[in-house]
């Protein structure tokens, strides 16, 4: 009974991991067709408003149920679950109308505050959501709790899939209809509320098939206080969800600063917006980034979880360093293949090769994102949660400070720079917090060896390039399906160069190299 049990759960594990997956390919990858069609000034709209979305589905869609499926898995009985989701849900329409109204009612000091009094209309267009994140998040943390996954996941593919749909379908009439770019962006940031309506109807389904009735009063006597409770959500449930839309609350950050900062640097206005735009495209090439870094370790959290809850310290100290230098591995190449091909990369998506420095120090973002995300899943196994929430406050504060100083010095690259120094300043106050608890994941000389790869295989594909634009001529920088050709060649050739060289100097262990997908396959074929 006891294996059956625990093989459900890493089946719903593994479930919501690759819905997760998928969904976040699909919130990076429409940006790309979206920007071609609507234009860098488009783009800048829509991304200006994006991070308040962004932090709402965060809690919606992750956060929130992660910590309500850890308070229905604590009760004991079906009573008592239903009291605690309902005190939950309580608490949480509260939440969600302090937020709404406080979105409608000022939006137009919010826009202002982002340098933009048009974007107002767009600020409530996109507040409409939070009216239902109480009844998603309750509803996806049941379920989660009783370890069906099924639920969320399939609330979470509808709701993205048809959010997308809509925003695409919004940019396309825009474009034939020569919409104003801020008409365009409050009707393709209506898409949030449109897939809620459609992921809320998915959830109705599960909840009423299964009788989960958590609006209603309970009979049963609630298991906390209200205050006690509300603590809790504020904390726990809040430094999960926060830690999750860790890159948004950067870019919500670059919402009042960047574009300000641009002006203040000198450029018009309209000037000003387009390279904010042309800055955005950073951000959908770091996710996709994110999504292969963190995909691979992922798979590793279940484990840590068993070994801690057998109370196998070495077996999770183990696990834990293996998966911080797997994770690092992986969003180091990642990282310094998109610094080599950018150029390529930018103009084959974007059509031209606008902000390839910006782009490129941006992408330095992935290796520390990266860090922070499984340097906190460890620390949360280990209930550490002050020590994660000061970390991230302050990498948030130290953006906030600089980013706007640095536009105004350096243009919209010092933006890129911002990012990454903030992100590097958390990375380092996690690591010390990790080595508070003896937890320590590197040994040898790991980073440095990683460096000098990096470098190597940076300088190699810029040479590589070089000599496949003199071998085909001009005509092929000029066309995106050349920056694709030349985009695939150096991606096979950096995959292999890379591979080559960390086996050759022993970058990981046998063991490590084992636990990546397929590893037994490629690794004798790189052994011939």
């Amino acid at each position: 009974m006891k294996e059956k049990n625990m093989r459900t759960i890493m089946q719903g594990a593994i479930l919501l991991s690759v819905a997760s997956l998928i969904a976040k390919i699909l919130s990076a990858v429409y940006r790309v067709p979206f920007q071609n069609m609507v234009g860098n000034t488009g783009f800048y709209v829509y991304q200006q408003i994006y991070p308040i979305y962004g932090i709402g589905m965060t809690f919606a869609l992750s956060g929130l149920p992660m910590f309500i499926s850890k308070l229905v898995a604590e009760s004991k009985s079906q009573a008592e679950k239903l009291a605690v989701l309902h005190q939950v849900f309580v608490l949480m329409v509260g939440f969600s109308l302090i937020v709404f109204f406080g979105l409608q009612g000022f939006a137009g000091q919010i826009a202002f505050a982002m340098g933009d009094g048009r974007l107002r209309p767009i600020i409530q267009a996109v507040s409409w959501m939070f009216l239902f994140s109480p009844f998603l998040s309750v509803s996806r943390g049941y379920f989660q709790g009783e370890y069906d996954m099924r639920p969320s996941a399939s609330s979470q593919l509808v709701e993205q899939t048809i959010r997308v749909a809509v925003i695409l379908m919004v940019a396309y009439w825009a474009m034939r209809h020569h919409w104003d770019v801020y008409r365009m962006g409050t009707w393709a940031m209506s898409s949030a509320a449109i897939a809620a309506v459609f992921a809320s109807t998915v959830m109705v389904w599960f909840v009423s098939r299964y009788q989960v009735t958590f609006w209603r009063r309970p009979l049963a006597q609630p298991a906390y206080q209200y205050g006690t409770l509300a603590k809790r959500l504020l904390i726990e449930g809040g430094t999960i969800s926060l830690f999750a839309s860790m890159m948004v609350l950067m870019q919500l950050v670059d919402s009042f600063t960047v574009k300000r900062g641009l002006v203040m640097h000198g450029l018009f206005d309209e000037q000003a917006k387009a390279l904010k735009g042309i800055y955005d495209r950073g951000q959908p090439l770091v996710q996709l980034g994110l999504v292969v870094a963190t995909s691979f370790a992922s798979s590793l959290l279940p484990s840590l979880t068993e070994a801690l809850s057998h109370n196998r310290q070495q077996q999770f100290r183990r696990l834990a360093k293996q998966m911080v230098r797997i994770s690092l591995v992986i969003a180091a190449a990642a990282t310094a293949g998109l610094i080599a091909l950018m150029p390529e990369i930018n103009f084959f998506l974007f059509g031209d090769r606008q902000g390839n420095t910006m782009l490129s120090v941006y992408m330095l973002s992935i290796v520390f994102a990266t860090l922070i995300m499984i340097y906190n899943s460890i620390l949360q196994s280990l209930n550490a949660f002050r020590g994660t929430l000061v970390g991230l406050a302050v990498g948030v504060l130290v953006k906030l400070v600089i980013t706007e100083r640095s536009v105004v010095f350096m243009g919209a690259a010092g933006a890129s720079w911002a990012t990454v120094i903030a992100l590097a300043v958390m990375t380092y106050m996690l690591t010390r917090e990790l080595r508070s608890l003896h937890l320590e994941v590197y040994q040898g000389n790991l980073v440095g060896k990683l460096v000098g790869l990096c470098i190597l295989m940076v300088v190699g594909l810029r040479i590589l390039i070089g000599l496949l634009h003199a071998f085909f001529g001009p005509a092929l920088m000029m066309s995106r399906l050349g920056a694709l050709l030349i985009s695939g060649i150096g991606v096979a050739t950096g995959v292999i160069f890379f591979v080559s060289m960390a086996l050759r100097w022993r970058l990981l262990t046998l063991r490590e190299w084992l636990m990546l997908p397929m590893a037994d396959k490629w690794l004798r074929f790189f052994s011939k």
